[in-house]
């Protein structure tokens, strides 16, 4: 009962938050206008909408770490739950500035980085990785390596569902997926049963779901710089504190990483900086060019994270590895049928 009330509360706090904050958002004049090539929307919406996410999970968390018991045990503490609340701000206010101020690449990367270190500094990090062809491999005696990983790993899944946040829902509808998976593991399925964090995970599916009622196409309302970084580094972080689940949260975000590693490659193969301005390249849009609708498009890539994410909870160690290498071939393959019909349209169109 405690994990429904607690999802309800998120729910309904961010139905809440998602509406005083659009109006918010469009008093300051903090809107997404569409004057970019990778913007696909044709009217203004306004931002800050991970501010809603944020302050939901933040508000029902602070009640149940300070007046239940079924939050601060084995796998978290106070400090911990501090260095997320803190990380977490950090991450909205550095969005804030992004969205109405436009920093560059550089600026914009200052934020997360401290984040992560001040969830570092709390006490949450990898402690070990296991060996897909058995065993872990323990960093105890390794804590700057455990330090390095946790930090890239944090870093990469929040710059993740930023590139990702490209259609109306994708973002906050993978990571409320991905957030729900991480719920079911700790609440069912093991090994180890964790109820505190899983009623982290799902207080913060709660807060995800009331966003994603105005986030889903045609959205009036998106996530924002703050909002899609954060996405990512709570996923990330929930991995982590879930007894170091990060093989299921790759498989989980398989696609975009994936997707995020192609287009890398290719910027490469172009003698293009991989860091340069967010493009029309990446596998959502390019679903788009073939002629899927904007919903098709996002609930074809939620099925496939469904597909995966559940062939995650169920799979041993070699399984996940396996299934990831089948992720990748199927990535592959998808985007060379997606190339192709694209290519084909394009040389129809020029007939």
């Amino acid at each position: 009962m405690q994990y429904f009330i607690a999802f309800l509360a998120a729910y309904f706090l961010s139905i809440i938050f998602t509406l005083l904050i659009k109006k918010i958002a469009w008093k300051l004049k903090i809107i997404d206008r569409p004057s970019f090539l990778r913007k696909i929307h044709s009217q203004p919406i306004p931002l800050l909408g991970g501010v809603a996410v944020f302050l939901s999970f933040f508000i029902v968390s602070l009640y149940f770490v300070f007046f239940t018991d079924l939050v601060i045990g084995k796998y978290i503490t106070s400090g911990m739950m501090y260095g997320i609340w803190l990380g977490g701000l950090i991450i909205m206010i550095g969005g804030f500035t992004d969205d109405k101020k436009s920093l560059d690449p550089i600026k914009q990367i200052i934020f997360p980085v401290i984040a992560i270190l001040v969830v570092i500094l709390s006490g949450i990090k990898i402690g070990y990785i296991t060996n897909p062809l058995g065993g872990v491999i323990n960093f105890d005696s390794l804590n700057f390596l455990a330090v390095v990983l946790t930090f890239l790993w944090l870093l990469g899944m929040s710059y993740t569902t930023k590139i990702l946040d490209g259609l109306d829902g994708l973002t906050s509808g993978i990571t409320l997926i991905g957030t729900l998976a991480i719920f079911i593991l700790t609440l069912f399925i093991g090994p180890a049963i964790l109820p505190e964090v899983g009623i982290i995970a799902i207080i913060l599916a709660g807060g995800l779901f009331g966003f994603l009622m105005f986030n889903f196409h045609k959205a009036s309302i998106f996530l924002g710089e703050g909002g899609s970084l954060y996405c990512g580094f709570m996923l990330g972080v929930l991995a982590i504190i879930t007894d170091g689940k990060i093989a299921i949260t790759l498989l989980i975000m398989g696609i975009p990483i994936i997707d995020l590693l192609f287009v890398v490659i290719q910027r490469f193969t172009k003698k293009q900086s991989p860091f340069r301005h967010s493009d029309k390249k990446h596998l959502h849009f390019r679903l788009l060019d073939i002629g899927l609708t904007h919903k098709q498009a996002v609930l074809s890539l939620y099925f496939l994270t469904i597909v995966f994410g559940a062939a995650g909870l169920f799979l041993n160690s070699i399984g996940r590895f396996l299934t990831f290498l089948i992720l990748f071939i199927l990535m592959i393959l998808i985007a060379s049928g997606v190339y192709f019909i694209y290519k084909k349209k394009n040389e129809e169109r020029l007939l």
